[in-house]
């Protein structure tokens, strides 16, 4: 499922995103507090403002996924993030990052 996902965000696939993510889905970032939820997510993986690296699938199961990458953005921060997804119903519910601030 994370190599569906991280694809569908690398070629802006909506509507790949659309069909991985549960209409309960909820996004925290613990770096900015911040809760993002489906529709938030998609609109952003469209914009193309995230642009991941090095990205690999730490584990994964039928409940959990663990994934890491580099994430460079448009503003030209770049993030190594950690992410932790849960799954419900063959979907992503939940996602939540960890992110340590790059040098550029």
């Amino acid at each position: 499922m994370l190599e569906k996902y991280s694809a569908a965000i690398a070629n802006k696939q909506e509507a790949d995103m659309n069909e991985l993510l549960h209409d309960d889905f909820k996004f925290t970032m613990h770096k900015s507090g911040n809760t993002l939820g489906k529709a938030d997510v998609i609109k952003w993986a469209m914009s193309g403002d995230i642009k991941q690296d090095k990205t690999r699938v730490v584990y994964e199961n039928d409940e959990v996924g663990i994934h890491h990458s580099f994430v460079t953005f448009d503003d030209g921060n770049v993030e190594a993030v950690m992410a932790v997804y849960r799954y419900k119903d063959g979907k992503i519910i939940s996602l939540e990052t960890g992110a340590t601030p790059m040098p550029k």
